[in-house]
């Protein structure tokens, strides 16, 4: 006879698990407003809806790109960009930062592996800066949410980061700064190891078993991930518009001037939401006032100095470069800003 007597603790884990997830706070958001707000519980619905209905052929075009590269091997590319040269390692790395088919925690263990072989800080911290700002996913979710000028401007935005930081560091190292980044080498991280410098991308992957295995693997984990946080991108759009007065973010963060972006940059630090969720919610605070130069610090500031980044850092490199790190991201996301209020 089966042992059940394990079975309701199973369920509570399962239910806690489920409890923090996107799809819970999706339908606690739609019962406070079906409680509260009962006239406004379908709008809510159909606004979210539309939304990640209009979003829909983006997700698919991202899911697979994403599922294709992670399939292909791709990363080895990636790795490649760190021989040869320090200068050119250092554009070689802003530029892959922005095409990295890698998730968060991925890229801790591919930063740890790179300063243990040998490579420059400057290269890494080009690529530090630059990846978690844009891939591929991304700048098709941002795309959609805030139109191709926007998505196109973070895009080099990010390779402009990484750039300035790989320089910066560059210079700083010159001066005899950062003679040893790593605290520890910890090759091992929960989306893989480090960095692979042998092989080669396997472009057909499709000739390979296991390699198809790993693309539907990754095109059913990435399109439920994007899924759910989407449709939590876009519900919290839809309070944002019916529920917050304009005059209040445009007296904020609206307007011109360093201090509207400032403020977008500083706030974004601590309160970022990831990749996904961020554009549509920019959106909606664009829509209520929000300048164009303050979502685009905001959402850079967020994706380098969130707190997820920031603890991922600090466990890993120096306090030195610690803060080097942020203060490059941070001043970086308010001169893109400007920038961007600039030129737009």
């Amino acid at each position: 006879m089966a042992d059940t007597t394990q079975t309701p603790g199973g369920a509570r884990r399962i239910a806690a698990d489920w409890l923090r997830t996107p799809w819970a706070l999706i339908a606690l958001i739609l019962l406070l407003v079906a409680a509260l707000d009962p006239g406004n519980f379908g709008n809510t619905i159909t606004f979210a809806l539309q939304a990640l209905a209009n979003t829909a052929p983006y997700i698919l075009f991202a899911v697979l790109m994403l599922a294709y590269l992670k399939a292909t091997g791709a990363e080895v590319m990636v790795a490649r960009a760190f021989e040869g040269r320090e200068t050119r390692m250092i554009f070689l790395a802003a530029l892959f930062g922005g095409l990295a088919p890698f998730c968060s925690c991925e890229v801790i263990p591919f930063v740890a592996g790179l300063l243990a072989l040998g490579a420059p800080l400057s290269a890494v911290m080009a690529f530090w800066l630059s990846s978690p700002l844009i891939d591929p996913p991304t700048l098709l979710i941002t795309a959609a949410a805030l139109g191709w000028p926007f998505a196109l401007g973070k895009a080099v935005a990010a390779v402009a980061l990484g750039l300035f930081g790989g320089f910066a560091v560059k210079a700083l190292m010159g001066r005899g700064a950062f003679a040893a980044p790593l605290k520890h080498y910890a090759p091992a991280g929960c989306c893989g190891g480090g960095p692979k410098l042998n092989g080669r991308p396997q472009w057909r992957f499709w000739t390979e078993a296991p390699r198809r295995a790993q693309f539907r693997a990754e095109f059913l984990t990435n399109g439920l991930f994007l899924l759910k946080w989407l449709a939590l991108a876009y519900t919290l759009e839809a309070l944002l518009v019916h529920y917050v007065p304009a005059d209040l973010i445009a007296g904020a963060v609206g307007g011109e001037g360093v201090l509207p972006v400032a403020t977008a940059a500083l706030v974004g630090m601590p309160a970022y939401l990831n990749s996904y969720v961020a554009p549509p919610m920019l959106a909606g605070l664009m829509t209520q006032g929000m300048s164009a130069g303050a979502a685009m610090a905001f959402m850079i500031a967020g994706a380098v100095s969130s707190i997820p980044a920031m603890a991922a850092v600090w466990s890993l490199v120096r306090p030195r470069v610690f803060a080097t790190y942020l203060a490059l991201g941070v001043g970086g996301a308010i001169l893109a800003g400007l920038v961007f209020q600039v030129v737009i």
